[in-house]
């Protein structure tokens, strides 16, 4: 029987859970505080919610990777430096070499950002992070699994997100933009008008001097990541980490064990690093997570209540979610007493896009003001500004889709 059709005493198990989840994330950023992808705080902070999760969990499993910690982001100081110098060699009429940069920025920002691949690991020193996978076994064969999962680690400063939010940090991206496509366009007219190498006065054109204006879009883009700070990710995302370990606790606090349907909570690494420690998890897990019927749940930032959405296309929009396990969600967000709306992760990518991209059925759900807020990947994600409303619902929609999936498997009808 669903937690939505019991009775009150389930609603209070929930509020439990959801100060369970609160207290844990402030006592992980009092005593452990920041994680870097690939630190030992990430692996502090994973072992510590394993711990406080307690019997919930029949095993609990820590699995290390390898990751380059600076890679990807550091899409943004190459193509700034790339941009610069193809700004100045336009300048002394050599368009073809500054073409060439302009399709190294291009190739960097694609292969990093747009599309979260390894693209310049091998460049950048190494760490060794973790997935650490709490597991509730059922009481016969397992036919079916639902993973939720959070990250454990946090993201440094994105500086003009916290000195002007997202008016100024979109600004950043914008000015840098437009001056990445002006010298692509204009490179490309130079080369036409036959100054692909000539040096000289007769070779520069009015646009190379109005290229020059982007010069302080192209340093704004180099600093944009503050690497001082690492900041405390109390929602971003140890609300994801801790809505996952409660569904597990909440099923051991009422004495529930599903029959055939294994639960899984995940607190995953290095997502910040571009969703390393989803990778690594579905790489090495491929043929187990293929040969169960297996959902996974990946739950992000439960801050914003009325920006609670079921995200069914994720990574900048590229990556299109289960239909079936959109459904799902859905379903449980009803049972929950919400009219969910889908939405789009318009910049940026989840967990649950690195498992759709390796085939595993998939979903997001997050709680975060798209604008984005002003907490977001700043110093002001502290524990003090956690919402215990929007963490409980959090938790009662996962609770109601392990129900409903443990019911009905992965299907078009619910």
């Amino acid at each position: 029987m669903r937690p939505s059709d019991c009775g009150p005493q389930y609603k209070s198990k929930l509020r439990e859970s959801a100060n369970f989840a609160a207290w844990t994330i402030k006592k992980i950023c009092k005593d452990i505080g920041p994680r870097p992808s690939g630190s030992e705080e990430e692996l502090k902070a994973q072992l510590f919610m394993a711990e406080k999760t307690g019997k919930a969990a029949d095993t609990v499993d820590t699995e290390e990777f390898t990751i380059a910690r600076g890679a990807f982001f550091g899409w943004m100081k190459i193509d700034a430096v790339c941009l610069v110098l193809a700004t100045l060699l336009t300048l002394f009429g050599m368009a073809a070499i500054s073409l060439a940069f302009v399709v190294v920025a291009i190739v960097c920002l694609m292969g990093e950002f747009l599309f979260y691949r390894e693209f310049l690991d091998r460049f950048y020193p190494k760490q060794t992070s973790h997935n650490t996978i709490l597991t509730r076994k059922p009481t016969g064969e397992v036919k079916r699994r639902i993973i939720f999962a959070g990250h454990a680690d946090s993201s440094f400063e994105w500086r003009y997100t916290h000195i002007g939010g997202a008016p100024m940090m979109y600004f950043s991206f914008i000015y840098a933009a437009i001056g990445l496509f002006w010298n692509l366009i204009f490179s490309i007219v130079a080369i036409a008008q036959g100054s692909a190498f000539a040096p000289s006065a007769e070779s520069i054109h009015w646009y190379a001097w109005v290229g020059l204006a982007f010069i302080p879009a192209y340093i704004m883009l180099f600093i944009f990541i503050n690497y001082k700070v690492c900041v405390d990710g109390a929602n971003d995302n140890l609300t994801g980490c801790l809505c996952s370990a409660a569904v597990l606790k909440f099923l051991d606090d009422n004495n529930v064990r599903f029959e055939n349907t294994e639960v899984v909570a995940m607190f995953s690494g290095s997502e910040e690093a571009g969703l390393r420690g989803a990778k690594a998890y579905a790489k090495t897990h491929a043929e187990e997570l293929k040969n169960v019927e297996t959902m996974f749940v990946g739950l992000d930032t439960f801050k914003d209540y009325d920006d609670m959405f079921i995200y069914n296309r994720d990574m900048s929009g590229l990556t299109k979610h289960d239909d079936r396990c959109c459904k799902l969600l859905k379903k449980a967000a009803e049972n929950a007493g919400m009219d969910m709306k889908y939405s789009v992760i318009f910049a940026g990518a989840s967990d649950a896009a690195a498992m759709t991209q390796a085939g595993i059925p998939s979903v997001s759900l997050a709680a975060m003001n798209p604008g984005p807020p002003k907490y977001y990947h700043t110093r002001d994600d502290k524990a003090d500004i956690l919402d215990l409303k929007t963490i409980e619902k959090g938790i009662e929609i996962a609770v109601e889709a392990a129900y409903l999936f443990d019911e009905k498997g992965l299907c078009d009808n619910y």
